[in-house]
């Protein structure tokens, strides 16, 4: 598997690769000050032809960037689920996607691809994760949530069942959303409230 991004949270999808048994093939970064992560080198050269038919995953937190780099860097996108994980088998996840240790993927969920769904975070029944998404850790989404493209849900946040969020909102850390949310909004508190449209 190629690793494309060195940062700190490809530290953790690197973990859950190898704790599912999978082996590292190269690790790539465009940042050429970056030499080293967790014991393996990482590298800068590259050209965005070589990894047609080789299985990658973009390891970058940044939601954009991710986006970014899929379109630009056509590969075999692979996903990551962490041995730990629990994964309903009516369940959907799409390419690229990670999921992280304590994750809980219940019945009939559909996650997009090149989503993260971060450590300890709950997606309940019949929840639908847009493409390039990210569920920080011990977030909890309960049954029927519907999450747009590219929104990043914080840390302990909790969604009543039924809520739809639009895309590319931010949801603050341990907000507790009851009412839907429009795209760009970023919302924080308990109850969730609107602070302002990205």
């Amino acid at each position: 598997m190629i690793f494309f991004g060195a940062s700190g949270h490809a530290k953790v999808v690197l973990e859950a690769w190898v704790a599912s048994g999978g082996s590292v093939s190269k690790i790539l970064d465009d940042n050429r000050s970056i030499k080293e992560l967790s014991g393996f080198p990482v590298s800068a050269d590259y050209n965005t032809g070589d990894f047609r038919d080789q299985r990658m995953i973009i390891s970058i937190g940044s939601n954009i960037l991710r986006k970014q780099v899929a379109e630009r860097l056509p590969a075999k996108y692979t996903s990551v689920i962490h041995p730990s994980a629990q994964v309903s088998s009516s369940s959907r996840i799409g390419i690229g996607t990670v999921l992280m240790a304590g994750v809980v993927v219940n019945a009939d969920a559909i996650i997009g691809n090149h989503v993260i769904a971060n450590t300890g975070c709950v997606v309940e029944h019949g929840c639908v994760i847009g493409h390039f998404a990210h569920l920080s850790p011990n977030s909890t989404l309960c049954g029927n949530v519907r999450v747009g493209e590219g929104t990043h849900i914080g840390a302990g946040a909790t969604i009543i069942q039924g809520i739809n969020i639009g895309q590319w909102a931010t949801i603050g850390a341990g907000s507790v959303i009851i009412e839907d949310v429009p795209d760009y909004a970023v919302v924080v508190g308990v109850p969730g409230r609107i602070i302002k449209k990205k």
